[in-house]
Formats: structure tokens, sequence, C-alpha cells
């Protein structure tokens, strides 16, 4: 950072912080019913789910979250693995969540203890960055959404692994790696090897050094293949898609095929609106074909796997595409003046948009915003 850019943030971050400590004690209490509620990211959802929990915009907030979820992944692995030690003995009363939580909560709402303001002040140089010019643009929020979204990923990687290595010699072989609940067929229990993501193709395409067991950053690929830079699996990720779309079972797409199915989630990824109840088939048939005949190098009429991979980041978005939506949304909702980047007073003018989980005091007046933190 330079000279004079330091010297901006210091003089920006003392007026800032001047007008905070001599605004008067009513301006402190006008918001004082919008309270921050800590809630956990932790989902139990299979891989079609396309749900995707927005990150924390605050590292701090996230550690807090972090470690709330573990004990709720405790519990859920617990009642899973052990269920005998999940029922509590007679007299032994579990504590209640509101209680459990009690603690972190206050913490994020005691302005001594937890100042969104002084939070801000202290964040937004480390977010503008590239340049610190004063201003924080779509890129650098990205860039910072998706340095928290990889800590996230790679939290619960950890967690998986310390669950799934069995020996503990810091790798996981495919035997150590139990099906998912579900990759189970419910009739019987047996591995339901036709949902094709539990397989051992999968494990052996994630497997870089192809010694037959996985690594962490292996493991990594293995949980989140969207997310891997390995040409082996991102190919296995365009066979399981031919798998799945391929109805009449030739081993190719046909445009049928294409129509119904993927290509509306290319659309979907391509489209910032996300809303297309709007469009037709039939409108919809021509830019279709379109992209059906870009992709069908070979002009037979079909796609087969290779063809598939220069969209299969649309097909299955990764967390820089979910990290650049969340900076579009806080960027719509922060930007006053509408120049397409943030100022630090933006920021602090529109604290709820970066700590957004909101309840009131009053109970029964419950007010929830469920939207990018």
């Amino acid at each position: 950072m330079g000279k004079g850019s330091l010297i901006i943030y210091i003089t920006i971050a003392l007026v800032v912080l001047l007008l905070v400590s001599r605004s008067p004690r009513k301006s402190a209490t006008q918001h004082r019913h919008r309270r921050l509620k800590l809630r956990s990211n932790f989902i139990i959802s299979d891989h079609h789910n396309r749900n995707h929990a927005p990150v924390a915009f605050d590292p701090l907030v996230a550690d807090i979250e972090r470690r709330r979820e573990d004990r709720q992944w405790e519990k859920e692995y617990i009642e899973h693995v052990h269920p005998e030690l999940s029922t509590a003995a007679p007299g032994d009363e579990g504590q209640p969540e509101w209680e459990e939580y009690m603690d972190a909560e206050d913490y994020l709402n005691d302005e001594e203890r937890f100042n969104v303001t002084g939070r801000l002040v202290e964040l937004f140089p480390k977010v503008d960055v590239g340049p610190a010019d004063g201003f924080v643009s779509e890129e650098e929020l990205t860039e910072w959404n998706l340095r928290q979204a990889h800590t996230e990923v790679l939290h619960r990687t950890k967690r998986d692994m310390e669950t799934h290595d069995k020996n503990r010699d810091g790798l996981v072989s495919f035997a150590e790696y139990d099906p998912p609940s579900w990759a189970r067929n419910a009739d019987n229990g047996s591995v339901g090897y036709d949902m094709g993501w539990w397989k051992e193709e999968h494990f052996n395409a994630s497997d870089a050094d192809e010694d037959g067991f996985l690594n962490i950053t292996e493991f990594n690929d293995f949980l989140h293949p969207a997310d891997s830079k390995s040409p082996k699996l991102l190919h296995w990720l365009c066979k399981e898609e031919v798998r799945e779309r391929d109805t009449d079972k030739d081993g190719k797409v046909n445009f049928k095929e294409f129509f119904h199915g993927l290509f509306d989630l290319v659309r979907n990824y391509d489209d910032e609106s996300h809303n297309f109840s709007h469009h037709s088939d039939d409108s919809m048939e021509a830019p279709a074909k379109v992209l059906f005949a870009q992709l069908d190098k070979d002009g037979d009429g079909y796609l087969s796997d290779e063809e598939l991979l220069p969209v299969i980041d649309k097909l299955h978005p990764s967390e820089r595409y979910y990290a650049k939506q969340q900076a579009d949304y806080i960027i719509s909702q922060a930007d006053t003046d509408k120049d397409g980047r943030l100022t630090l007073t933006e920021m602090i003018d529109n604290p709820y948009v970066f700590y957004s989980a909101i309840f009131n005091d009053d109970e029964e007046d419950y007010e929830y915003h469920d939207e990018f933190r």
C-alpha cells in the first residue's frame, strides 16, 4: 500500500471514529431493535441441491459461525454413527440451543466488544487492494468473498477428512470413505451406483498422483470437483453429465436431451436475473440450437463428454461464480451513488448489507433477512 493511500485511510478512519464517538446517544439507540443473529451455514443436502449458503463478509463472524457449525456437525455425526450416545441419560437434559449460542450473539450485539463501524473501518483496506485507491470494486469484493469461501470449504474438507481417515495417516483410501447416505438405495440400504456420484471412477479421477489415496488437496477436489483445476476430474464431471442426461442410453446427448436439461442450466448461469418464467420453449429453441451447434465440434448431431467441456463450469458453478454473485448483490444494495463501486462511507452507511442476519427484539414482530451477509 502506498504512503499516500495509508494516510488517506488513517484520516478517514479517525474522522469516522470521532463522529461515532461524539454522536448523540439517541442515534445509537435508533437501531437497537436490529440485532445481529448468528446462524449456522450447516446444510445437509445431496449434490443435486443448488442452494448455496453465502459466506460471511467478516472473517471474525465467519470464525464464530464455524465454531457453531462444528458443534452442530459433531451432534449430527454422533447421531448417525453412534446413535446410542445421542440419547441423553434420564435426568441429563441437553443445553437449549438458544442458551448454547447466547454468548456469541451477545458478543456481536455488544458495541463495546463488536462495533460494526469499527470492523468495516478495519476491513476496508484489506478488501481495497487492487489497487488501493479508496474504492472497493466488484472484482476486489469478489476476490475477498472468494478467499472467505475457500477458507470455509477447506475447513469443512479437513473436518470430513478427520471422519473418513480411519487409520489417521493423513490420507483417505476408497475403502475408508463410506458412501454418503444419499448414495444408498432407500429400500435395502445397498450402494446406489446408478446415481453416479459415488463411484470409484470419481475417486480415481480425484487421485492426481495416482497412488491410490487422496491427500487433503485431492480430497478437497473429490468433495468439490467444480472448483478443481484437474483436467481428469473435469473430464469426469463431463462424463457424469452425459450419463445423467442420456435418456436413450446411447452414450451421447442429442439436441432434445440437451434442450430439456443442460441448456436451462447454461442460460440460467449467463442471465443475471435467473428468471425465465416468461420464456417459452419455442422462443428458446433457436438460441439452444446455436449453442448446440457450437459445442458439436464434429457435427454428428450429438454432444460427447469432451464436447461438454467448454460449458462444464456453467453446469457446475464454482465458488468464484457464487463469490461474484454475492459481490454484485452487496454493491447493488450499498452503492448509493451508483458508480459501481463502494466507498468506506457507503459501507458504513449500509452496515446491515454486510451483517444482515437481523431480527427484532420484539419477538412478536419477527424480521429475518436471509440474504447475503
